[in-house]
């Protein structure tokens, strides 16, 4: 097997089992209709485990293009291999997605809410605030990026890293996933919203493309921080890459702080107002 095709199969065996704990959770007439954040989490976390353990001997199963612009920002993979991987694994979550669709066929039409259809897909904020939503996907990824390191550097996890990594997944999705639904993966979230887009889904709605570059930003920003982060603080490496990113994450923390306080005031001068 080639590197490519890993990749797309990684991502697909991702992409099945994600957006089918989700369909089976938010689709109505489902038997686990219902089941939870807990099952989610749980289920995203076994996704992951369950890619890494297919394909991690031939590729490394980065099934995700926040891994693989976070090495490669940090010289621990060859940029000439970015586009292949990238493109494999947004083939890989399309094709995913899109079985998961077919496995649920006759319940897209039971469910009348098309944010509940798109979400099947793709992430979508509890409260849009953009700046704020972005933070929550860089801070979300940077913790994924560095508990890789971690792990990777850890000799007594050898055998157990895919486990590892989908434990990690689970508790990034407990801790840090309810603002956003933790796409942290920008394929996971673009080819979805594309098959979305493409597929005959009874009264689905829009793709929300408004929103569709925070769940890609986010996650590279994230990826990149938290592997030159490892490199810098845990190996005393520093670049001037890191000092950027450094500068970069800083000024969205104070940019999205200050928009959020501006609009708490606006909120509250509102009310006083009426008052």
């Amino acid at each position: 097997m080639t590197e490519f095709m890993a990749e797309v199969i990684g991502t697909m065996i991702l992409m099945i089992l994600g957006s089918g704990v989700v369909a089976g959770v938010t689709l109505k007439r489902n038997k686990s209709e219902g089941a939870g954040w807990i099952v989610v989490t749980v289920a995203w976390g076994l996704a992951v485990a369950m890619a890494v353990y297919a394909v991690g001997s031939v590729s490394g199963a980065h099934i995700n293009p926040a891994v693989t612009v976070g090495l490669a920002s940090a010289g621990e993979f060859p940029w000439e291999k970015v586009p292949m991987y990238v493109i494999a694994q947004m083939i890989g979550a399309f094709l995913g997605a899109f079985i998961a669709y077919l496995n649920y066929l006759p319940h897209w039409r039971k469910t009348e809410d098309p944010a509940v259809k798109l979400g099947v897909f793709s992430t979508a904020p509890a409260i849009r605030h953009p700046l704020s939503n972005l933070l929550t996907e860089i801070i979300a990824t940077f913790i994924l990026l560095l508990g890789i390191m971690f792990i990777g550097a850890n000799e007594y996890t050898e055998g157990w890293n895919p486990l590892l990594i989908g434990l990690l997944i689970v508790s990034i999705g407990m801790s840090l996933g309810g603002p956003t639904g933790f796409a942290i993966n920008p394929a996971r979230d673009l080819a979805p919203r594309l098959a979305h887009a493409f597929l005959p889904i009874p009264g689905k709605g829009g793709s929300d493309w408004g929103y569709a570059w925070i769940p890609v930003v986010g996650p590279i920003i994230g990826g990149v921080y938290g592997t030159l982060f490892y490199q810098s603080i845990f190996q005393n490496s520093y670049t001037t890459l890191f000092w950027i990113m450094s500068a970069i994450v800083g000024v969205i923390v104070v940019i999205a702080v200050m928009s959020q306080m501006s609009h708490n005031g606006a909120k509250q001068t509102g009310k006083n107002g009426v008052a």
